[in-house]
């Protein structure tokens, strides 16, 4: 195997524009064989997480550390690691992530205990960072500049299909085998994928300086005790613990800030969000995935709890959404390359806005075949705006400064999502029967407003 060149000091790199194919067609395979299952593996154990508990002898509220490691340890590593690539090339640090996360895969497969399972989740989210942090910088580089929106819209096929189908795809592989396969199926999946990308992706240019230590320690305890407090909330109890760990958390991101603002190479690309253009654009993101998270996860208690459906019909009843995502996205990618995507982004995110509002008003006498075309209409606006506003984030950035957007892009895609899934526990605890109505419509809310921002983007 063919592995990436030994670590030296930064070296200039000759920068073409884009890959020949069909080195283009395998880099991005690559990129889309490891973001799978990147993506899968945050949220693809909670369909075993019962079987798992009982054999592993654990609490059912323990057990959900299962999945708790593995996306704290993707929220906190993925800004370093984002920096990293800048520093040591996008290449290498994709490549050693997807090593680490496969041999962390099949030590999933093969923890004895629950402690080691844990720990083994926590090595596999360090490897899953490595991935997401430089997957969109890598498309960079992948796609010539006049197709870079067609790249985008690719990507964002994979990411938005495997993070609404992830319940169907376990459903699938449980309902033949054991839960050991939910990861073992990763081993040679990964092998074939880092064969792939040590003689298909390309080199990178490397920017100058060092990871500063002391910014990532304040990065993992402000992403640590944020996330962590706010999935607090929604477990009930005394809401002030959980208030106090997020202040704390804020406080010290607030320190985080103030010394990226010193650093010429920041952990924190404060340069980056000082551009308008590329903070709405964040924002706007930061919205759409909050507001897909309220739906998605609330949209199952009404399917199982009120309409009396399994777990596995539940799963189906939501495939409209990312089926209509991925039919749309490669097309938005493509229009994007032609047309304002600020513009295309706000038409997407008026679509899926008015898609979640006609779910909202036909949640309580609609059946499912009436519900399914209303969420498709929600997966379209969704994959709409998807593909052009993650353009507009890579596209507004220096080529030099492609992994610190990517690490904001994806940052942003798991804080949406982290915010939108506790606020639904909170809904669930507060008015557990009209929880996924409040949800539907406080994800309209979102989408909505987050149309007027992306509308508020000049053109890029």
């Amino acid at each position: 195997m063919n592995r990436p060149e030994p670590i030296t000091a930064p070296r200039a790199v000759e920068v073409q524009d884009g890959l020949p194919n069909p080195q283009r067609l395998l880099a991005f395979l690559t990129l889309a064989m490891a973001i799978s299952m990147a993506v899968l593996d945050g949220t693809i154990v909670t369909v075993a997480l019962p079987t798992m508990a009982r054999q592993f002898a654990v609490a059912p509220e323990n057990a959900i550390w299962i999945v708790n490691a593995f996306q704290l340890a993707v929220t906190v590593s993925l800004l370093p690691l984002a920096a990293l690539g800048d520093i040591l090339g996008y290449r290498r640090v994709y490549w050693w992530g997807l090593a680490l996360f496969t041999v962390a895969s099949l030590a999933c497969a093969l923890a004895p205990t629950f402690a080691v399972l844990t720990f083994a989740r926590v090595v596999q989210g360090l490897g899953a960072a490595g991935v997401m942090s430089v997957n969109i910088a890598l498309i960079r580089f992948i796609y010539p500049h006049a197709r870079l929106g067609q790249g985008v819209g690719n990507i964002a096929v994979v990411v938005a299909v495997c993070s609404a189908g992830s319940p169907s795809v376990a459903a699938a592989i449980l309902s033949v085998a054991s839960w050991h396969w939910l990861f073992l199926i990763n081993v040679p999946i990964g092998v074939v994928a880092l064969i792939l990308a040590a003689r298909t992706l390309p080199a990178t240019p490397r920017a100058a300086g060092r990871l500063d230590l002391l910014s990532v320690l304040l990065n993992a305890l402000t992403f640590g005790l944020v996330i962590a407090g706010v999935n607090r909330i929604g477990q009930g109890g005394s809401p002030w613990p959980a208030l106090i760990q997020i202040a704390v958390g804020v406080v010290i991101g607030m320190a985080l800030v103030w010394r990226q603002l010193k650093l010429p190479a920041p952990l924190l690309p404060v340069d980056l969000l000082r551009r308008p253009v590329f903070a709405l654009s964040l924002a706007t993101s930061i919205a759409s995935f909050g507001a897909q998270a309220l739906a998605i996860v609330s949209l199952p208690f009404y399917f199982e709890d009120r309409l009396g459906h399994s777990a596995s019909t539940s799963g189906l009843l939501l495939t409209p959404w990312p089926l209509a995502t991925a039919l749309i996205a490669p097309i938005a990618g493509r229009l994007a390359d032609r047309f304002i995507p600020g513009l295309l982004g706000s038409i997407g995110l008026l679509v899926m806005g008015g898609g979640l509002v006609l779910v909202a008003l036909g949640i309580g006498d609609s059946t499912p075949l009436s519900l399914a075309w209303r969420l498709a209409i929600c997966g379209l606006g969704f994959g709409f705006f998807q593909s052009p506003n993650n353009r507009v984030i890579i596209g507004s950035a220096p080529r030099e400064r492609s992994g610190g957007a990517a690490g904001l892009q994806s940052s942003g895609r798991l804080i949406g999502q982290s915010f939108g899934t506790a606020l639904v526990a909170v809904a669930l605890g507060q008015a557990p029967r009209h929880a996924t109505e409040i949800a539907l419509w406080g994800a309209a809310a979102l989408t909505l407003a987050g149309a007027i921002t992306s509308g508020l983007r000049r053109a890029n």
